[in-house]
């Protein structure tokens, strides 16, 4: 549980990068935070303030005077509460159009584009080396405090694993970064592709 009113203030802080929904940027410059596990947000935070991760924009922000431990709790629970929807909803017949309530509505889709690649190859890759921890169809395991990366920006998710393959961002073993290097770009797009697929 948090307090909403507490939520809203800090998010207004979180909201100029990560927008008013926590959707991110297509760009990939801001990832998508909406729905994901409130204990890996609460560790990258970690991550952010001990410089372990180092992320310009988030240096102003990640220390215990802009987010003290409490503020980490409230936030975080907050952003794994939001539930961004994949499309807008169908008008049902006869029901009078709100045209200010659709416009509301469309700001908080989010839905993925396809990205360019092979995705039935990406598909046995990501079977290969990913789904065992980031779930079938990459829907995360909060259980195991794993991201999901279905409905993740495919940008973000590039600039990130080219992070780990140049050892600037460690992911779950010091063996990763060797393994990310063995896959090809194109087999990289290929998983991207995959997981873009599973957003529709």
């Amino acid at each position: 549980a948090f307090d909403p009113y507490d939520a809203e203030d800090i998010m207004e802080i979180c909201a100029a990068c990560h927008g008013i929904y926590a959707q991110g940027t297509p760009d990939g410059e801001y990832p998508r935070l909406a729905g994901q596990d409130p204990a890996y947000l609460m560790r990258q935070i970690e991550l952010f303030k001990t410089r372990k991760r180092i992320n310009i924009p988030m240096i102003p922000f990640a220390n215990d005077h802009e987010l003290p431990p409490e503020d980490v709790r409230t936030i975080t629970a907050y952003l794994a509460s939001i539930q961004l929807p994949r499309h807008m909803s169908p008008l049902k017949e006869g029901e009078e159009f709100d045209a200010l309530e659709r416009l509301e509505e469309s700001k908080r889709v989010l839905n993925i584009p396809h990205y360019p690649g092979d995705p039935k190859r990406g598909k046995k890759v990501y079977r290969k080396e990913c789904a065992s921890c980031h779930g079938r169809k990459g829907e995360g395991d909060w259980e195991k405090h794993i991201p999901m990366l279905t409905g993740q920006h495919s940008k973000y998710l590039l600039r990130q694993i080219e992070n780990i393959r140049k050892g600037e961002r460690f992911h779950d073993s010091p063996e990763d970064a060797e393994l990310f290097r063995e896959y090809s770009d194109q087999e990289i797009a290929d998983i991207l592709a995959w997981l873009s697929w599973q957003d529709d």
